[in-house]
């Protein structure tokens, strides 16, 4: 009996090392399978010689107990000792088999695309085909298709709405809705799964249709087999779902107007295809549209994690835009009492609600926006300047799938501008100039052909719209214009005209002279009182824009907050005229640039040389 426990005793301690071992190694490299396998091989060998002699010690004392025979108790225990050890080999085969197909289970496939977004926080356990299968998806759509197309179309989401909302009551008698869903080239998982809330989301009474208008999509999933799912739908809810193709793609605007035309009843909302709509979305929407027709909404739109598709709820903010025209939420006050009341808002969101009469009557949305940019800013100025209004409804919540990245943004940039200045030329009066100085564009031969005009400022005249100034003062105050620019764009040294002053390090102050690249970094604006903005302009309420100062000690100039330079009274006011020096008007130093080697050019302040600047574009003849 000791040799057996002096076996136990070798085994315990051997297999132990064994299974540590193999641990270890099955969290390493690939080399790992080979190291586990030798591991477990060590260990099996351990255990059968465990069980050999167990075996044999439990023959022997047998044999010993009843005195047997000498050939009597040969037979038995070689029958003893075969009968013990084929039972432990299957045991520990057994054993063996469970712990590779635990070990399988658990063990985390290596992630063939690390650094992309999408497998971040994402995709542990796919295999090595379906990693890639999901990347093809996400660089196709710039969110995770391969993760919607496994989940439910009618999954649950977070009811974001709050607490008070749980509470209010809607009238019996609504408007009725259109539900317009336009889409170019979608998922079509997304897009059921977006029909598929709406349907079970809405009160049925209400729904009278749902359009969906599909601006020349080339993906083959939108053409055969979206036929064949809305032939489904309207099996199950006969005449619900209608489909326009549009023979080429016309834009944003233009398909929403395809739908608004197709629409008939009382009101009609705009949805993008990658939504969900929450509970009770609908109702807060007709109720505050039959109470004020002229009111358009937009709900609080959550956030759909492009990734997980995880849905985040979002902030109760109004929206607002900057002078490119870019919308964006805004700080503007809103009612901490109540949570639940409907919040003015200066522009709206891209899903939105109207009477189908009033926007109608205002003109709907401009066709002449080409693509995409600019036609929720568009609508936005023509409702508030033409008798209309924009409110938030925190009580309705749709949720909106955000792509990390857009597939078409490599052509967008320049559609964007061109709608930008198209709105500015028919909306904005004399402000128009902000614009193009955001822009960075000549206000005059730009070369930008940004369309026919003259149909919407007559429209505009007809319905004697308000001005784009009343707007500003009444409400978009935080929308601040600078007056006075009389210099723009890239800034440049004779010392070497292929660099530009730039803003640096966006973390730092301190600004740098750099190869031109006509990026934002670049932008220059020198005001008539002697300010000289470096870096993005935002000419907003609580922005960051950034003023040119000479500390008056050391050579490094520096770039400050131009609130704090103003508060702290701070030489922030230079002497510049075009073809000449940058002189600061208290310490009469001078903006120059110091040659360290060929390639390599300091920013400095010191004794003026004679350093000569140019500025891009000029607004007047530098009558300082």
């Amino acid at each position: 009996m000791s040799i057996c426990i002096y076996y136990v005793c070798v085994y315990s301690s051997l297999s132990s090392l064994s299974l540590l071992f193999a641990f270890f190694s099955s969290i390493s490299s690939s080399f790992s399978s080979l190291l586990l396998f030798v591991s477990l091989s060590v260990s099996l060998s351990l255990s059968l010689l465990l069980s050999v002699s167990v075996c044999l010690s439990l023959a022997l004392s047998f044999s010993q107990y009843y005195n047997t025979s000498i050939s009597y108790h040969r037979v038995i225990m070689r029958k003893m000792l075969h009968r013990c050890v084929e039972l432990s080999v299957r045991h520990i085969l057994k054993s063996f088999t469970n712990h590779i197909k635990s070990h399988a289970s658990k063990k985390l496939q290596r992630k063939l695309f690390p650094d992309t977004a999408l497998f971040e926080k994402w995709g542990d356990n796919l295999t090595n085909a379906q990693q890639i299968q999901a990347f093809i998806l996400f660089s196709l759509y710039g969110y995770n298709a391969y993760l919607s197309d496994h989940l439910p179309f009618n999954r649950s989401i977070p009811d974001t709405r709050p607490l008070r909302c749980l509470e209010k009551k809607y009238p019996q008698q609504l408007p009725t809705l259109s539900v317009v869903i336009t889409f170019m080239d979608e998922a079509l998982s997304i897009l059921q799964r977006a029909i598929t809330s709406i349907i079970h989301r809405t009160p049925s009474h209400l729904l009278k249709e749902l359009i969906l208008v599909d601006d020349f999509s080339s993906n083959e999933d939108l053409k055969v087999n979206l036929d064949k799912q809305i032939q489904l739908y309207n099996l199950k809810y006969p005449g619900l779902l209608k489909l326009i193709r549009h023979t080429e793609r016309k834009g944003v605007a233009s398909t929403r107007f395809s739908g608004s035309q197709a629409a008939t009843a009382d009101v009609v909302i705009f949805l993008d295809a990658h939504i969900e709509v929450n509970i009770e979305w609908a109702e807060p929407i007709l109720a505050r549209i039959r109470e004020d027709h002229t009111v358009i909404v937009s709900p609080i739109i959550d956030n759909i994690l492009f990734d997980t598709l995880e849905v985040n709820e979002s902030p109760l903010m109004p929206m607002g835009f900057s002078w490119k025209l870019f919308g964006h939420y805004d700080y503007m006050s809103v009612n901490s009492k109540d949570n639940t009341i409907a919040i003015k808002s200066p522009a709206i969101m891209g899903i939105f609600a109207a009477n189908r009469l009033f926007l109608e009557k205002i003109g709907f949305l401009d066709t002449g926006m080409l693509f995409y940019g600019g036609e929720n800013v568009e609508l936005s100025l023509k409702a508030w300047q033409c008798g209309g209004k924009i409110e938030i409804l925190p009580c309705s919540r749709i949720a909106h799938l955000q792509r990390a990245h857009k597939p078409y943004s490599l052509i967008i940039s320049p559609l964007m501008k061109r709608n930008a200045l198209r709105v500015a030329e028919i909306w904005m009066d004399n402000y128009k100039y902000m614009v193009y100085l955001a822009w960075n564009l000549p206000l005059k031969n730009h070369g930008i052909d940004f369309g026919e005009v003259s149909s919407k400022i007559e429209l505009r005249k007809k319905l004697k719209c308000k001005s784009f100034d009343w707007y500003l003062k009444n409400i978009y105050p935080n929308l601040m214009p600078l007056q006075h620019i009389v210099g723009y764009g890239s800034m440049k040294n004779s010392v070497n005209k292929m660099i530009c002053l730039d803003q640096g390090n966006i973390q730092g102050n301190t600004p740098v002279m750099y190869i031109c690249n006509g990026f934002k970094q670049q932008f220059v604006y020198y005001h008539l009182t002697g300010e000289l903005y470096v870096g993005q302009l935002h000419a907003e309420i609580f922005s960051n824009d950034r003023c040119l100062t000479d500390p008056g000690e050391g050579w490094k100039p520096e770039l400050v907050s131009c609130q704090e330079a103003i508060l702290k009274r701070m030489n922030m006011y230079w002497d510049f005229k075009q073809g000449a020096s940058i002189t600061n008007k208290y310490t009469n130093r001078c903006l120059e640039v110091s040659k360290r080697s060929p390639v390599s050019h300091l920013l400095i302040l010191q004794r003026c040389t004679g350093q000569k600047w140019t500025i891009q574009h000029t607004v007047r003849n530098w009558e300082i």
